[in-house]
């Protein structure tokens, strides 16, 4: 009778683990799909843009007067030397013009073996949608290099409005699928037919996610769009509404299809930190059941050995099992304490995820108009046969657009920058000139003590600015109630570390640490003036780039901020 009433409880504590981890697993995998759509929408949004990004050089090429006489038969020699350079300028992999039966008459890779001239594009589904009036689009394997891409096409037309010839041009996809593999993650992208045209893993690409049919593969195979290529099926498999298994491997299912195509996205997702979460969350339940299954035992016994006797022996053991009650309730309120720290931890993720949705948004509706500018200034530059000072000017502040747009996909991608040599004396004026407009409106006083000979070291120059800006900012803000507001900034090589300080007089510190700040949405400032994720941010690239930062009070009053990285030895700074 004594070890069913033991069971009861124990089965009780099983049934409960199993509710909790079913629970938790459920929310955990609706806030891991959240993330992925956020991440499948920045794919959207990149894929797009970069289809979109020359789809008006085509339409403004076909009416510049050097293609128009040359379709009509004037020498090629000019529009060749054009065509290269425009391309090279562009990132553009070819641009080249045929004439009404297909032969190609001028191309940007004249000077190439493998040449476009003289070859027959009549057969390509673009150059025939082009001579019919439209546009022409279409991505394929190429039958001179061999090599794939995504090809655009319009027709031109003389003064009577007669189609003499089309202009296309062909866009390398592989610096888009390169950052894909480096991603980490697992996503393709489909055509019309199936058939997989870049992917995150070089061995899905050209298969196929359903089986062709006859005529779509005579269709494929008259345009040559996938030469040499079997186009064997994918091994994969739809096997719910988000969820499908690729590779043996289950995986949470996502698409999204591309605007003016009908192609499809496709993002796979593991929910393995779904299941580890979960089960960390049920492991601290049950924990805390175990207690009160502990506390229940010891209350039981403490209950029949009272009623069994009342002598000294019985006392002192009734005052051990009370001392050792003390000690499991005080580890019961630690247990209480540490799940009240992983639902602050869970709070603020949930936090940072939604401004990821929010930044892979914003990215979204920012790149298709910074690209059409930049299509804009390109068509102007050839226009006037070059660049000129208003361009130029219009230009810089394109450039600065795109590099507030990268700083946004900080907080929605895990793409990296490539590491160069960054020289922190020019990375530090150049933050002081983006926060100009802050310390005139402060009246801050900036002070530079800068060494003579450059301080490097190697990292994201982006990255680095976006932390030294923060902090100039920090510094800034508070400074605002000194009477004279003075920010230090301090650079210089130490020991093989490469080093600079921020340091003002304003109101310090205080009670806080570092760490403290460190944590996302803990801020210093009055409510509505801070979001308490600068410091956060700077930390995570800090520690990205193998550095330290660390802060103090300063004993005039104010605080410095102190960020160090490994230095990067030139010929110049080891002597």
């Amino acid at each position: 009778m004594r070890q069913i009433s033991f069971l009861i409880p124990v089965l009780a504590t099983i049934l409960i683990a199993a509710g909790v981890f079913r629970a938790s697993y459920v929310y955990f995998q609706s806030e891991e799909l959240s993330k992925a759509e956020g991440r499948l929408s920045l794919y959207q949004s990149t894929v797009a843009t970069e289809l979109e990004r020359f789809s008006h050089l085509t339409h403004v090429l076909a009416r510049d007067a050097s293609v128009i006489e040359t379709a009509l038969g004037k020498d090629t020699g000019d529009l060749n030397l054009r065509l290269e350079d425009f391309a090279d300028q562009a990132g553009l992999d070819a641009i080249y013009l045929m004439g009404t039966d297909g032969f190609t008459i001028a191309a940007s890779n004249h000077r190439h073996p493998e040449s476009f001239i003289g070859q027959n594009y009549a057969f390509r589904p673009y150059f025939q949608r082009a001579l019919e009036g439209t546009q022409g689009r279409f991505y394929a394997i190429g039958t001179t290099t061999g090599l794939p891409g995504y090809f655009i096409a319009d027709a031109v037309l003389d003064a009577t409005g007669r189609t003499i010839g089309v202009i296309a041009i062909k866009i390398d996809f592989s610096l888009l699928e390169e950052r894909w593999k480096k991603s980490g993650e697992q996503v393709l992208l489909a055509n019309e037919d199936g058939v997989v045209l870049l992917a995150s893993k070089p061995e899905w690409r050209y298969r196929v996610l359903v089986p062709l049919s006859e005529s779509q593969r005579i269709r494929i195979q008259n345009a040559k769009q996938f030469p040499g290529k079997a186009l064997d099926p994918l091994d994969w498999q739809e096997t719910s509404e988000l969820r499908a298994s690729i590779g043996n491997d289950d995986r949470v299912h996502l698409t999204a299809d591309i605007q003016r195509h009908d192609w499809t996205l496709h993002y796979f997702e593991s929910d393995d930190r779904a299941v580890a979460r979960s089960w960390m969350v049920t492991s601290l339940i049950g924990f805390l059941a175990g207690m009160a299954l502990i506390l229940f035992q010891i209350q039981r016994a403490r209950r029949v050995s009272a009623a069994l006797a009342r002598s000294e022996k019985e006392e002192a053991k009734l005052r051990q099992a009370n001392e050792f009650l003390a000690i499991e309730i005080e580890d019961r309120k630690t247990a209480e304490r540490r799940l009240k720290r992983t639902q602050d931890e869970l709070e603020r993720a949930s936090r940072l995820a939604a401004l990821g949705r929010l930044a892979a948004s914003v990215t979204h509706e920012l790149g298709q108009p910074i690209a059409a500018m930049r299509n804009h200034l390109v068509a102007a530059e050839i226009g006037s046969n070059g660049p000129t000072p208003i361009t130029g000017k219009i230009g810089n502040l394109v450039d600065r657009m795109e590099g507030i747009t990268r700083q946004l996909k900080f907080f929605a991608t895990s793409d990296t920058d490539a590491f160069v040599e960054v020289n922190l004396n020019e990375a530090m004026q150049t933050s002081a000139s983006l926060v100009a407009p802050n310390l005139e409106a402060a009246h801050a006083d900036l002070r530079f003590e800068l060494p003579d000979k450059a301080v490097t070291m190697r990292g994201s120059r982006l990255r680095v600015e976006q932390v030294m800006t923060n902090l100039l900012r920090n510094a800034i803000d508070a400074c605002e109630d000194s009477e004279t507001p003075v920010i230090q900034v301090r650079v210089g090589l130490l020991e093989g570390q490469a080093w600079f300080e921020i340091e003002d007089n304003g109101h310090g510190l205080g009670e806080a640490t570092i760490t403290d700040l460190q944590e996302p949405f803990v801020t210093t400032r009055e409510s509505g003036r801070g979001m308490g994720l600068g410091l956060a941010i700077s930390t995570s690239i800090v520690n990205d780039l193998d550095g330290v930062m660390t802060a103090g009070n300063v004993t005039t009053g104010g605080a410095v901020f102190r960020v160090s990285f490994p230095a990067f030895e030139t010929e110049e700074t080891a002597i």
